[in-house]
């Protein structure tokens, strides 16, 4: 099924860009999903997973919360984040966050590219602010609702990964409207306050080595249930964190088609009566 795939402006003046994409020869109005970056911004693989989803039948959208009025900080430009995926991936997963070992390993390249690097470092990982992006993600789920033609009127549920993740599951204790959120390995979950807005199913899907972050979906997941809440929770024998991106070398291929699979099927359930 060909998709269409375009850059879309949106909200007040038009501040917000995303990445959308729906089949040419459906009908549309469509249902939509929310598709929620990693750290990494809207690159190919979050292109590709939103091209997924439109193939799947929805109208898939993934908004770009580094631009600005339509254009990136140099920083956090794609050529730039792409420098610094390539060295990360270069070096062991213990360096990435200890300064003297990072600092070490980017003194053997160029200065050109340890300034770059560096730079576009502190920035994507200087401190995740989720506040600082909820208003989009919020505007996002707003827009496909209420005013983007080939989802306009119908139901709207959310999946993010890494950052993305912890944003899809606050989008749901922030829209009332959420038909659903899932949550692949995000590390910021709504607390017990949050969980009390919460009024949509969340599953989630995290990887058994990733065990700083296997207590935090437990304690989540415990909270719901005793709020009431529906929540389901998929952990995956022999995957660690970022296992669903096929770009990275923490790749599983076996964990990343069950979890589609359950993730296409949880939205066939709170989407599937949407448009009719």
């Amino acid at each position: 099924m060909p998709v269409k795939t375009e850059w879309v402006r949106y909200g007040a003046d038009n501040q917000y860009l995303g990445f959308a994409a729906v089949q040419e020869n459906a009908k549309t109005p469509l249902p939509a999903v929310i598709v929620i970056q990693e750290i990494w911004s809207v690159d190919e693989h979050i292109q590709d997973v939103t091209t997924r989803f439109a193939e799947a039948g929805y109208v898939a959208f993934a908004p770009d919360l580094y631009a600005v009025n339509g254009e990136r900080p140099e920083a956090l430009r794609t050529e730039r984040i792409g420098l610094v995926k390539e060295f990360l991936n270069s070096v062991p997963p213990s360096v990435w966050h200890n300064a003297d070992d990072r600092e070490a390993a980017l003194a053997k390249l160029p200065e050109k590219e340890q300034k770059a690097i560096g730079e576009t470092f502190s920035t994507l990982f200087g401190g995740l602010q989720m506040d600082r992006y909820m208003p989009q993600v919020t505007a996002t789920s707003a827009f496909l609702r209420a005013t983007y033609g080939p989802s306009k009127g119908q139901g709207v549920a959310s999946v993010g990964y890494c950052m993305g993740g912890s944003l899809s599951a606050l989008l749901s204790a922030s829209d009332p409207e959420l038909r659903g959120a899932a949550v692949y390995y995000g590390s910021v979950l709504p607390d017990e306050a949050g969980i009390e807005r919460i009024t949509c199913p969340v599953r989630a899907f995290y990887g058994e080595d990733d065990v700083r972050l296997i207590p935090v979906i437990q304690t989540f997941a415990e909270n719901m249930r005793k709020a009431g809440k529906s929540v389901e929770v998929d952990i995956y024998k022999g995957a660690n964190h970022a296992f669903f991106n096929d770009g990275r070398p923490s790749y599983e291929v076996n964990a990343a088609r069950d979890a589609l699979a359950k993730t296409l099927s949880f939205f066939n359930e709170v989407l599937g009566q949407a448009s009719k």
